[in-house]
């Protein structure tokens, strides 16, 4: 399944968030979308999830034979805990479409599952009000995953997370996406984990694309500087993955 965008705006108001942005994010690839606060990354992907009006278009292509929208599977920006539900409620949530009065066996094994990956299984039966912030998040992320999507839309699903539980989930959320055959776009604020985890980088500025394709290609200095208004340093680490390092921002005068 993969997502072609042609020309995508959004607009809230007389005020653009998204003007003409056109890539293909295709399946079993790491989409991570990049650029400073303000840049139109959560507005694309509320787009993509149908959840804001756009121009332009949003094509999502699937095997030949298949039939109607599909499968969806997205966690949002800001997460609120819903009022007395467990983790492992608020993750069959995720698998709503095929919930009955009764839960079935097989929703409750894909809930337990998800949890279970995502090492939050001790977590199945607290009230998710009791959750710190990074774990509400995990559990939110298994709702994402838990009903089979064909496409799954994170926005900064990392953000409340120390540093080994950032790298463990975006390791799982990779080999999720191959596992499964999933199309991913995913909102990234860290450009050394979107450089190490995604396959390709949808940079972006101003509600522009400034550059989309794999991170060794889109993360130069000039580029960085372009987005993010920094001089920075790009190199290697020692396995070979792309680093970006901030030296300093740059006046106005300064940028191309």
């Amino acid at each position: 399944m993969s997502i072609a965008l042609q020309n995508l705006g959004v607009r809230y108001r007389a005020r653009v968030a998204l003007a003409d942005v056109s890539f293909t994010a295709l399946p079993r690839r790491v989409t991570a979308l990049c650029g400073p606060n303000g840049s139109g990354k959560s507005s694309l992907v509320r787009a993509v999830a149908g959840l804001v009006p756009s121009t332009g278009s949003i094509g999502l292509a699937g095997p030949a034979g298949g039939a109607g929208r599909p499968r969806v599977g997205y966690m949002p920006q800001d997460i609120t805990a819903p009022p007395a539900l467990s983790a492992i409620e608020v993750v069959l949530l995720g698998r709503l479409s095929t919930l009955a009065l009764r839960i079935d066996p097989a929703d409750l094994a894909a809930a337990a599952e998800v949890l279970d990956r995502l090492g939050i299984a001790d977590m199945a039966n607290r009230d998710v009000r009791e959750l710190s912030g990074g774990q509400r998040q995990l559990v939110f992320l298994a709702q994402a995953l838990c009903g089979s999507p064909a496409v799954v839309l994170l926005d900064e699903p990392t953000s409340a997370l120390d540093l080994r539980h950032q790298l463990q989930v975006l390791s799982l959320l990779r080999e999720l996406v191959r596992e499964r055959g999933l199309t991913c776009l995913v909102v990234l604020h860290d450009l050394n984990a979107a450089a190490r985890y995604a396959d390709d980088i949808a940079l972006m500025a101003e509600g522009r694309l400034i550059g989309f394709g794999p991170p060794s290609r889109i993360f130069t200095r000039d580029s960085v500087a372009r987005a993010f208004g920094v001089e920075a340093a790009v190199g290697a680490a020692p396995d070979g993955c792309v680093t970006v390092t901030a030296l300093r921002p740059l006046d106005d005068s300064m940028l191309v």
